[in-house]
């Protein structure tokens, strides 16, 4: 049985803003899956109809065993759900913000304690559990949005962008938890605009851009869609003029460095083999962009018809 079953999803606003069309994905129980898209690409909204925030206009979704439509309760008790913002108090302290979320679900104080301390614990906000969440860092807020959604046990985690703002010490051991929390069991579906984070976390992926689903599959079968990777070869010394190296397209990326593109059917070895004897020396090598990302600009740019320009090299805007 999959986690998550969308058939057909639409919904359009009263502007006539359709903010999706058609939308059908599934997402198998057990998975970590990546939902990426530019902003406005319809994520926010679909996370909106699962939470029971957005009312679709038509289209089914599934939760496991129980239909979103007929049995609502029942399909968010299975969720759990991390939103872009802030929406707890400020001024309650931070244990007693992940209890009160437990009591909605009838879990029992004692029983909500000691949910609470174990995933306080887990997430290094032990210390802070009676401190008022206004005097907690933008980073450890996220976290603590985590373990109150953590906090019943839902079957299927939903992380909206978790790791906005939040550094790069702190987003790696966030990596981790998920990590070990998804090969506990849980379900995880991830929206984010870093695209390394979705390339080193997830294992399937959708993308979705102006409402539609542009593709969706495994990560490793969507990066051998790339026909060409792109690389950035920094030169001891700039040669007088630019190398013909037959099977690659070679530019001047900067006062000493080369930009190469190197086509699937090329190996690195056989580039540094042309360079070494045109003797160019390499002093460093590194991909322009990271994979993934130009996958996603190649698959958005044929849906539009122009490519969507990253505001820097590890995310969209």
């Amino acid at each position: 049985m999959p986690a998550l079953q969308i058939e057909n999803l639409c919904k359009t606003y009263g502007d006539r803003t359709r903010a999706l069309q058609g939308v059908s994905l599934t997402v198998a129980a057990g998975e970590f899956f990546g939902l990426l898209g530019p902003n406005g690409a319809g994520k926010t909204t679909l996370i909106g109809i699962l939470c029971g925030l957005v009312r679709p206009g038509s289209g089914r979704v599934q939760v496991f065993d129980a239909d979103l439509a007929t049995q609502s309760a029942r399909a968010r008790s299975y969720l759990g759900v991390v939103p872009q913002e802030f929406n707890f108090s400020i001024f309650e302290q931070v244990q007693q913000i992940v209890v009160n979320q437990a009591g909605y679900y009838g879990i029992p104080r004692k029983e909500a304690l000691e949910r609470s301390a174990t995933y306080l614990q887990q997430l290094g906000l032990w210390d802070k559990r009676k401190t008022q969440a206004r005097h907690l860092s933008g980073g450890m807020k996220r976290r603590l949005m985590i373990a109150r959604a953590l906090v019943h046990q839902p079957r299927i985690l939903i992380l909206d962008e978790p790791t906005a703002g939040v550094d790069i010490e702190l987003r790696r051991s966030m990596w981790d938890f998920l990590i070990k929390l998804n090969q506990s069991g849980t379900t995880i579906i991830l929206t984010t605009h870093y695209l390394e984070e979705a390339e080193q976390l997830c294992r399937q992926l959708a993308i979705i851009d102006q409402g539609q689903l542009i593709h969706q599959g495994a990560v490793k079968s969507m990066l051998a869609m790339l026909d060409v990777e792109s690389f950035v070869l920094d030169l001891g010394v700039m040669p007088a003029r630019l190398p013909s190296l037959p099977g690659f397209v070679v530019r001047q990326a900067g006062e000493s460095s080369l930009e190469v593109d190197l086509p699937r059917e090329q190996s690195i070895n056989e580039l540094m083999r042309q360079l070494d004897a045109a003797g160019i020396v390499v002093q460093s090598m590194r991909n322009r962009s990271n994979r993934l990302e130009e996958l996603f600009l190649r698959l958005t740019a044929g849906a539009n018809g122009a490519p969507l320009v990253p505001a820097d090299s590890g995310a969209l805007s």
